[in-house]
């Protein structure tokens, strides 16, 4: 397969270094180990083009996907000739490399969102000149971009007066105008064609695009040619679909508004009309693999848009180890080379159970000696399934023995991440009164709460501040004193509002803790500088574009809004406030790029937490490639460096470390060593806790890509899916036959990987390696 295929010289040394020996897929692709990693392969191999084609035509992605890239062609053009940066090219077969000079390359706009102002930060207009054009020193008069200001117009108008809602119907291509803003607007819509045409058309005139540098979609969209484009589309005006839009949402300030803003994107054709063109696709994390694996290993179809990549020579995708385990190859590989684990022996068990249709106690030994990789399990006999089934009743028992006199520590990077991962397992926890429990969860999280919510709520506050219902502004000592106690009251009063069924008292308590927050946050010091900053934090909002970053005192308010829902959450089973700790980390600022931790600002603050609580258990998500949002990886970092440094000050021998998952990425059984049974009152539990709590989240302004609802519907799905995969093994009678009520109640399962501070950094390390001296 590789000998159809120029690998550059970059591309050989990664290929080397990957250990991969055989590519069956119909585009070569390559892997790292994580995402950072991935980043730095993107940039040695763009730098190796760049240096061959000074004056070629590019085309470079947006969003979050590229940060690495953008951080590593930044750092090798500065360090090219110091130590780190020979050392870099030497290792990846740019040694005897020119460094390149990039002012000279003509750069193409890959989308836009349409209608957006190009002043606005979350245009990518803005994006591109911010990162590319100043970042890497190109020329502007060479760059063909996307500004939705300057396309012309019907009568010369700008989108605000021709759109005025910001929403463009394409219905009017086909269908009569029915009356004169329609007029207006189909005239526009024609008149964006044209330019879309002509954009097109000086791609073209330049030979087309060189090097282009793509992500992937959740439904396998590049640029914005969503599933279904067609393989020979161009540059156009055009409607997305859900999973484009949730994806979006994050940019656009939310969902409601993402779902209503069209694109223009180039198109298939666009990408692939240079047949020597290099195009690559970057995916990172387990989400990703199914659709790398449908893009892969598909035949050109409409279907799965990156598999137009099969018309370029030079066609590659850049994968993570996790992007590529659903390979046909990374199955092979991970079952024909290395050391055979019990792993290994579940999980080829579990898949024979599911390809054959069978639970595993029917399986024959013949079923086992016909499968490809189960006939691979050393010293396969007729007790091999027996031994699979037991290693599992093992994991399940762990996961229902009581546990007793732990100090417990469950944190989290955004708030709901704990209780969509393993709520069910911390409500056992809980119900052992040896037990004492602490939550933290590691970021402010304001991102996740929209301008509307905010507005929304300061205007119910301004209204019981009127008919004198936050009665605590007239104590004598509030503005001074006073708004920092009795925190707990305010979750009772909510809690107590939600079991009487009275929204407006619910709504009532949170507004008790808004005026406590914007006290705090704004130094207010008496009742009229509460209203008068309560109207100008309106005002803020309300001339802010969907998805502008807010002013620091706004994010900070944000922020305590999701601390408040986080104490709901846990109060729910006696929790008091002093025990929920907000940690704020520095890092998360609500830019484009996070920040990486820093060890002072970042680590310190989770070993002074570590030393005042003193678990003897710390809960943690477990996602090294950044399958889910960057925020996790780079807390999973932080929390790393935190075990590390109070390692050197007290011995952890019998720390745990419990990793979980949630919506955004998810275990394996035979990734797992522990399961816990979930019943239907433990699903209603965290249904009903995430809609009452989370307020701000109930409406799913930013939802995952799979689910267009709630993040605590997917969560129930992924522990209903989990026990569907068990039972394969263990059947559905070992459930409801238990001699455990709790066993016979499951209608879900949990899965976690309970670790040693061993183990524990050994999952975090080469993370931290793949970044170290970059930033």
């Amino acid at each position: 397969m590789l000998s159809n295929y120029p690998l550059s010289e970059v591309e050989k040394c990664y290929l080397k270094a990957s250990g991969v020996e055989e590519i069956t897929t119909k585009i070569p692709y390559l892997t790292v180990d994580n995402f950072p990693k991935l980043g730095l392969l993107t940039a040695c191999r763009f730098l190796e083009w760049a240096a061959h084609n000074p004056d070629g035509v590019i085309s470079l992605p947006t969003g979050k996907t590229p940060e690495f890239f953008i951080k590593w062609t930044q750092f090798l053009l500065e360090n090219w000739d110091s130590k780190k940066g020979k050392q870099i090219r030497e290792e990846y077969g740019m040694s005897d490399l020119k460094k390149p000079v990039l002012k000279d390359l003509h750069f193409v706009q890959i989308d836009e969102f349409f209608p957006i102002s190009s002043s606005q930060h979350n245009s990518f207009y803005h994006y591109v000149n911010k990162f590319y054009i100043d970042g890497f020193g190109l020329d502007p008069k060479k760059a063909l971009l996307i500004n939705s200001d300057e396309i012309p117009l019907a009568e010369g108008k700008h989108f605000s007066e021709v759109f005025p809602d910001l929403k463009v119907d394409l219905s009017l291509r086909f269908r009569e105008a029915s009356n004169r803003q329609e007029k207006l607007q189909q005239e526009s819509i024609f008149l964006i064609d044209k330019w879309c045409g002509e954009f097109e058309q000086k791609i073209r005139e330049k030979g087309g695009i060189g090097f282009f540098l793509g992500g992937i979609g959740p439904d396998g969209h590049i640029a914005f040619n969503t599933r279904g484009s067609d393989i020979f589309s161009t540059t156009r005006l055009t409607e997305t679909n859900f999973e484009t839009q949730a994806v979006a949402a994050g940019d656009l300030g939310g969902i409601e508004v993402s779902a209503n803003r069209l694109v223009i994107t180039i198109g298939l054709d666009t990408i692939v009309y240079n047949p020597e063109a290099v195009g690559i696709i970057i995916a990172a994390g387990e989400a990703k693999a199914q659709i790398v694996k449908d893009s892969l290993e598909t035949d050109l179809t409409n279907i799965h848009p990156a598999t137009v990549l099969q018309k370029l020579k030079n066609g590659r995708f850049y994968l993570t180890q996790g992007a590529a385990s659903k390979l046909t190859d990374s199955i092979n590989t991970y079952y024909k080379t290395g050391e055979w684990t019990q792993a290994k022996t579940e999980k080829s068990i579990l898949e024979l159970c599911k390809k054959l249709g069978k639970y595993a106690s029917r399986l024959k030994l013949e079923d086992l000696k016909n499968d490809p990789y189960t006939s691979l399990i050393p010293g396969l006999s007729e007790t091999t399934v027996a031994s699979v089934i037991e290693s599992t009743i093992e994991k399940l028992n762990r996961g229902i023995e009581k546990e007793e006199n732990e100090v417990l520590l469950h944190t989290g990077p955004h708030h709901d991440d704990i209780s969509l991962g393993i709520l069910p397992h911390i409500t056992n926890q809980l119900s052992e009164k040896t037990n004492e429990a602490h939550f933290s969860v590691l970021t402010s999280g304001f991102t996740a709460v929209t301008n509307t919510f905010v507005i929304d709520t300061l205007l119910h506050t301004k209204k019981l501040l009127d008919e004198d219902q936050i009665q605590m502004v007239n104590y004598e000592d509030f503005f001074q004193t006073g708004y920092k106690l009795k925190m707990d009251k305010d979750v009772y009063h909510y809690l107590t509002s939600v079991a009487s069924e009275e929204p407006e008292q619910q709504k009532r308590g949170l507004c008790h803790r808004v005026v406590r927050a914007v006290v705090e946050v704004f130094d207010v010091k008496n009742t009229q500088k509460l209203r008068e900053t309560i109207n100008d934090v309106l005002s803020i909002l309300k001339n802010s574009y969907d998805g502008e970053k807010n002013p620091p005192k706004i994010q900070k308010l944000k922020g305590m809004i999701r601390e408040f829902e986080e104490e709901l959450v846990w109060a729910h089973f006696g929790v008091k406030v002093r025990n929920v700790h907000h940690l704020r980390l520095g890092f998360y600022t609500g830019d484009i790029f996070t920040e990486q931790p820093d060890k002072k600002r970042d680590v310190e603050p989770i070993v002074e937490m570590f030393r005042e609580i003193n678990p003897t258990k710390i809960s943690l998500t477990l996602d090294p490639e950044g399958s889910g949002p960057d925020t996790h990886y780079k807390v999973l970092q932080a929390t790393a460096e935190a075990v590390r440094q109070w390692s050197k000050e007290k011995d952890l021998s019998d720390l745990r470390i419990i990793g979980y998952r949630n919506v955004w990425f998810k275990f394996e059984a035979a990734e797992s060593n522990v399961i816990v049974p979930v019943s239907l009152g433990d699903l209603s539990v965290m249904e009903d806790s995430f809609a009452n709590c989370y307020l701000s989240q109930v409406n799913a302004s930013f939802p995952s890509y799979a689910h267009n609802g709630k993040f605590s519907t997917l969560a129930k799905r992924t522990w209903v899916n989990q026990l569907n995969d068990v039972q394969l093994l263990l059947g559905k009678d070992y459930f409801y036959q238990h001699d455990m009520a709790k066993v016979r109640a499951s209608h879900g399962l949990i899965f976690f990987k309970d670790m040693n501070v061993e183990e524990f950094i050994a999952h975090a390390r080469e993370l931290e390696k793949s970044i170290e001296g970059m930033i």
